[in-house]
């Protein structure tokens, strides 16, 4: 594993405050509390606040894309595609190493997120749904999946509910939630 660089390390905290706070619940002078460094070390990576959340957001949706390459090439088949994606989730929420999409949070803050944040997050929707409306497509034709309507408007679907779980869960402090929601997602789509 490389080691950490002190940009990993920024980025790593300002996740967790962001999860934690939201964008407007931390500063760098958190940050530089958390990590032990001096704002100014924050500001040469990133001059601003936009700047730190931006390239987080972009790094968080490569991740992503990455995780969702991995998880088509390690389970060939759909329906398990679909459960390695709940899986993550069910995984991180129940840890509490991860409990929430960063994305789905900084969508609930749009009103409020500079536009380069919201373009990022956006963006990360945008492969999230790709890549589930063509696992979908996929089982559809392999006769694992039926459902009616066109396969994006069950990826939509699909992604709406388990970011819904992912608050549910956080709101009544109950992983056991995110299961009770997510679980017959699959059972209805299953042929």
């Amino acid at each position: 594993m490389p080691a950490t660089t002190t940009d990993d390390e920024i980025l790593r905290c300002a996740r967790s405050l962001l999860i934690d706070g939201g964008y407007n619940g931390f500063s760098y002078a958190d940050i530089a509390a958390a990590v032990g460094i001096r704002k100014a070390s924050i500001h040469y990576y990133y001059p601003t606040k936009v700047d730190l959340v931006r390239a987080l957001v972009a790094r968080y949706r490569e991740e992503a894309d990455a995780g969702f390459a991995e998880m088509t090439r390690r389970h060939p088949e759909p329906v398990d595609q679909l459960r390695a994606y709940i899986g993550f989730w069910a995984d991180c929420i129940l840890d509490g190493t991860n409990t929430f999409c960063l994305c789905a949070l900084l969508a609930t803050q749009i009103p409020v997120l500079p536009p380069e944040v919201v373009t990022e997050v956006k963006a990360y929707f945008q492969v999230l749904s790709t890549w589930l409306a063509a696992v979908l497509e996929n089982g559809r034709e392999q006769g694992r999946f039926t459902f009616s309507g066109t396969a994006q408007t069950e990826a939509e679907k699909f992604m709406a509910a388990v970011h819904g779980a992912m608050l549910s869960a956080r709101a009544y402090s109950d992983p056991a939630v995110f299961t009770l929601v997510t679980d017959p997602l699959l059972e209805a789509i299953t042929a």
